[in-house]
């Protein structure tokens, strides 16, 4: 009998729809780590939200464990990369909690806009301090949403429903996209520069964390209101309360805090922070659809296979699994690539597959290129999620098919067209699974990908190459490979350098500092 354990409280469709499907369901919910890990070992599937932990000890005792299904957006809670070593799928429902989670932000604005929680306390205390609570307008004002993917193109909705001016600080998001929506994009100083009212949606990355510090804050209007429902650790907590106890920002309504459950925090107690607990998805139509939403998607895997909404795993039918299976990583490591080194808005993406690749089914392999692509800045883009999610900001996708002979047995060259630049990156397979990275900008390389790379563009003169090993090495950071390409003598070139160590910003500083040297990036796949 497939069993199936619900985690965390749910709604009751999940299990009905679970025993519908001839799964045996078991709620057990509020468990300890302890408990979990002691009863983990028995089921097939496990059903959370977002206050399980499904971490490395657990999946490491979860021995019958095939597929984890999140009913929400983010996965924060799970180990993917623990999970996917440990082949188990990692599933979420990625369109469930849009239009909540907007609505949960516009109370929030609203709230700031018009201090409503403290007047509802005051009044509840028999104060009637009418002249105390004096509000500020939303029309006219402007909302500057830092992100604008599927929930913050629903708040740019309600806010030009409210009669704001809307501004976005989106890199993918194309000025075309933008107008359609009846809003303006800018970068991002521009919007701390212009917004009365700053809302976050955007995931936590490496690259937003801390976005929005004392540095940005400092550029921000007095009196500017701050907006966050889209994930902890996007603000500096101990820099905004600064920037609140001076006025400089007037209020904030945080849904989400850097460390949850947030039973302390400093924001705590100060009369002009809104504090919810992280309730962005708490409506009962969002539950009972995100509910539904993963019953089924773990009842059609653990059934028949079927994959959809996975994070780690393409969705493929049985037949052709096998047959795609290594060019998926080539196909993502290319996506990656062009998506790390990406720095403007995608106007375009061409990819072309050559050779023994053409003669196979290559749209998983368009969807997985395009899953590595917008996953550097995007949350929890998938293989389903990819294709809408360029559709939406209206990233033409050309997709060539030459069966004609080729250099390699197999080639998959990706092009992206931005607002500022043409590049292009192609790739095949060594060995039959193994894959290798071939061109760079039009220049011929020859790279493995590993965990941590330094991608460097650099005039094609002496000295690099040994200022570049004592710079690292100077750093305590060790070079794995190293690969060079070039287009001709005494022009510009490429490097890829493969370390064992996070490069860091410190040290990427110095790498961009070298003779010879015109762009340096961290990548890591």
């Amino acid at each position: 009998m497939i069993k199936v354990l619900i985690a965390d409280k749910m709604s009751p469709r999940a299990a009905e729809i679970f025993q519908a499907r001839g799964i045996e369901a078991d709620v057990k919910t509020g468990m300890s780590p302890d408990e979990l890990l002691a009863c983990i070992g028995e089921y097939d599937g496990l059903a959370v939200r977002s206050s399980t932990k499904a971490t490395d000890e657990v999946l490491a005792a979860a021995s019958a464990l095939k597929v984890i299904g999140r009913a929400g957006i983010g996965v924060d809670n799970i180990d993917v990369a623990a999970a996917s070593a440990r082949g188990i799928v990692v599933m979420n429902t990625p369109f469930g909690n849009a239009i909540t989670t907007a609505e949960h932000s516009i109370a929030m604005l609203l709230s700031t806009a018009r201090q409503i929680p403290q007047a509802n306390c005051s009044t509840h205390e028999g104060k009637w301090e009418k002249s105390r609570f004096m509000g500020v307008e939303l029309m006219g004002k402007t909302l500057g949403l830092i992100g604008c993917g599927n929930i913050g193109t629903a708040v740019a909705e309600r806010g030009l429903a409210l009669k704001m001016k809307v501004i976005a600080y989106d890199p993918f998001l194309s000025p075309e996209r933008a107008g359609d929506l009846g809003l303006e994009k800018v970068e991002l100083d521009e919007l701390f520069q212009r917004a009365d009212f700053v809302s976050l949606h955007t995931p936590l990355t490496d690259a937003t964390r801390n976005i929005i510090d004392a540095g940005a804050m400092a550029k921000m209007k007095k009196g500017v209101r701050i907006i966050n429902c889209a994930r902890g650790g996007l603000i500096d907590e101990k820099a905004l309360k600064t920037a609140l106890e001076s006025g400089h920002v007037a209020a904030a309504a945080l849904d989400v805090f850097s460390e949850e459950p947030a039973k302390e925090n400093e924001l705590f107690g100060m009369e002009n922070v809104v504090a919810t607990p992280h309730l962005g998805a708490a409506t009962t139509e969002a539950q009972e659809k995100v509910a539904a939403q993963v019953a089924e998607q773990m009842s059609d895997y653990l059934m028949s296979g079927a994959v959809v909404n996975a994070l780690n795993m393409p969705s493929l039918s049985a037949e052709d699994a096998p047959r795609l299976k290594p060019y998926m990583k080539l196909a993502e490591q290319l996506g990656s690539f062009s998506g790390q080194v990406t720095e403007s808005g995608i106007k375009s993406v061409t990819i072309e597959y050559e050779g023994l690749v053409a003669e196979l089914n290559t749209k998983p392999l368009t969807a997985v290129v395009l899953q590595g692509l917008l996953s550097p800045l995007l949350e929890s883009v998938n293989m389903v999620s990819a294709p809408v999610i360029a559709r939406e900001r209206d990233i033409d996708i050309t997709e060539t098919v030459h069966e004609r002979a080729t250099a390699y047995q197999s080639l998959i060259k990706l092009t992206v067209e931005t607002e500022h630049q043409t590049r292009n990156v192609a790739g095949t397979l060594f060995a039959g699974d193994r894959p290798r990275i071939v061109e760079i900008k039009d220049t011929p390389i020859d790279a493995e990908l590993g965990p941590h790379m330094l991608f460097i563009s650099n005039e094609d003169k002496p000295g690099l190459i040994g200022a570049l090993g004592t710079a690292l090495g100077d750093a305590g950071v060790n070079i794995a490979t190293f690969q060079l390409g070039r287009r001709k003598e005494g022009g510009d070139a490429i490097a890829l350098i493969e370390v064992d160590q996070v490069v860091g910003d410190g040290l990427l500083d110095k790498v961009r500092a070298l003779p010879h040297v015109k762009k340096a990036m961290a990548l890591t796949f």
